[in-house]
This record gives C-alpha cells, structure tokens and sequence, in this order.
C-alpha cells in the first residue's frame, strides 16, 4: 500500500471509529434518558395520586370537646380544601404527608399525618368552642 492509501485507509479507520462511538453515546443517552422517564414514572406511582373527596373523621383523646367530628376534604395536586362544613387549607406532599388548618366559625384545628393509597391516619389540636383540645384522626377516599 502507497502511503497515500494507508493515510486514507488511517483516516477512514478513525471515521468508523468517531462513527462508532457517537452511535454509542446515542444509545447511551437514550438508556439513561428511558431510565430517567422510567423512575420518574415510579416516583409518581409510588408518591400515589391523593386526588379526590376524603371524609374525615377526628376523635377527641383531650378536653372537653365533642367526642367525634367529621369533614369531608378535597384535595386536587398538593392542594388541601374543603368540600364543605368550614374552611379548609393545606397541603399533601407526593409521599403522602400531610398538614391542614381547619376552622368553623370561632372553632379552629390543625392537623398532621400521612395518607396512603385509600386512607390516612394522623393527629390533630385546636380550640373548639373555646375549650383546648387534641386527637387523632383518620380519612378514607369516597
């Protein structure tokens, strides 16, 4: 071979070369991009979607308050309202945890705790009717 074609056949050998590891970091990218879209989509499923009208339900534990109140709750995204009887406002996080403010006239209560899947569980205090009180509560999703 003349070193004229032993240069081009060099040059070509480095152009299959540059070709071939631009169609693997292609792949690459596209592997690392499907799994990035992959675990995105876990993260969503497993965060859960909170969305819907949730009753709940608080029992007193502490003062002199009725024994038993309940409420039915909205949520839509992050966002916590009411679906009537009082106003409501907070949040839930894609994990579940949650935190509201509830008040009805001079009554008002916050809560904390988790939901998961169809249901939630957590605590709340606040002065109902002008007595201090405390409690747990527990949610399920209509």
């Amino acid at each position: 071979m003349t070193s004229s074609a032993s240069s081009r056949v060099s040059r070509f050998g480095r152009g299959v070369a540059r070709t071939g590891l631009l169609a693997a970091a292609a792949v690459l990218v596209a592997l690392v991009a499907a799994s990035g879209d992959a675990e995105a989509a876990k993260r969503r499923a497993a965060g859960g979607n909170f969305d819907g009208t949730w009753n709940v339900v608080f029992a007193t534990r502490a003062g002199n308050c009725g024994p038993t109140y309940s409420a039915p709750f909205a949520v839509q995204g992050r966002r916590v309202s009411s679906a009537g009887g009082g106003k409501v406002t907070g949040g839930v996080t894609s994990g579940g945890n949650v935190a509201v403010r509830l008040s009805v006239g001079a009554s008002v209560a916050n809560g904390r705790g988790r939901l998961a899947g169809n249901s939630g569980t957590g605590t709340w205090s606040g002065l109902i009717q002008g007595d201090r009180c405390r409690g747990v509560w527990q949610a399920t999703r209509s």
